[in-house]
């Protein structure tokens, strides 16, 4: 048998054509073939390079089908650049199965870096960039999307999301529910001629979420009140804390026992004179 090709995954401009890598050129201009998420997409790219290359459709409703044909041509020497219509393929774009399938097979699969539109986001963001969780885009289902929004209402984490346009006003109406005064901003049309950073508070982002066209990129800051909170060690500092949270001194006395793991009574003997 022929020595296996390489699979390489090739990230290409989310807006900007400039944003293309020169390896990332070279790559396509040396593969036998490209699988793209939309062919007449990645047409328009290739010609903007002047590129000629056979290219071959995979995308979510063919992934199945087409695996056996990529993995085929792999098998048989050829080298395959996969890409997506916009960034890196495989993050919340098609590529992640076919890239596990083709290391079942010991095929090499080689990344070609490049843009990506939630690294972006984040660093021009001014928030914390430290830690951060991507959640791609928030789940339809109910009870996923529910636990979904209670893993950021915890997170300490910086948060971030995409969102369609259609549904940008639906999701902060459901996060206001959750962030109460953390930060947020809305990153719009990255790389594009309409760029734009919002960092408005989440009332005015619902306001003016009607009038946003293009994708979204949603950062949340992380829950600081629960990372100033595990710093606390004595029930008196929890108590104080607490208290100027805005709770009453009987909710107080209900989160130290719980926070604590002791009986309410006990607490509340301790800060009866309170």
């Amino acid at each position: 048998m022929d020595k296996n090709g390489s699979l390489y995954v090739v990230a290409t401009p989310i807006g900007n054509l400039e944003d293309i890598t020169l390896r990332a050129i070279k790559i396509l201009k040396e593969v036998d073939l490209i699988a793209a998420e939309d062919t007449r997409h990645t047409l328009k790219l290739l010609n903007h390079l002047n590129i000629s290359k056979p290219l071959i459709s995979y995308h979510r409703h063919s992934e199945e089908s087409r695996e056996d044909t990529i993995i085929h041509k792999l098998e048989n020497g050829e080298n395959v650049a996969l890409v997506s219509d916009a960034g890196t393929p495989g993050i919340c774009d098609p590529g992640e199965i076919l890239i596990k399938k083709c290391i079942e097979k010991q095929i090499n699969v080689i990344p070609i870096p490049g843009a990506c539109a939630f690294v972006n986001a984040l660093i021009a963001s001014g928030l914390d960039t430290k830690e951060f969780i991507f959640l791609g885009f928030l789940p339809m289902q109910k009870k996923l999307r529910k636990n979904k929004l209670e893993e950021i209402k915890k997170s300490q984490k910086t948060i971030l999301l995409y969102e369609a346009p259609h549904k940008l006003k639906k999701t902060l109406i459901e996060l206001k529910e959750i962030i109460s005064d953390r930060k947020i901003v809305i990153a719009r049309e990255l790389t594009k001629i309409h760029e734009e950073f919002l960092r408005e508070n989440i009332n005015e982002l619902i306001n003016i979420s009607d009038s946003l066209k293009g994708e979204f990129v949603i950062i949340i800051e992380g829950n600081k009140q629960d990372i100033e909170k595990n710093e606390i060690k004595t029930e008196e500092e929890l108590y104080e804390f607490y208290l100027s949270q805005g709770f009453s001194k009987k909710e107080i006395i209900k989160k130290i026992a719980k926070d604590k793991n002791v009986t309410k009574n006990e607490i509340y003997i301790k800060f009866l004179n309170k």
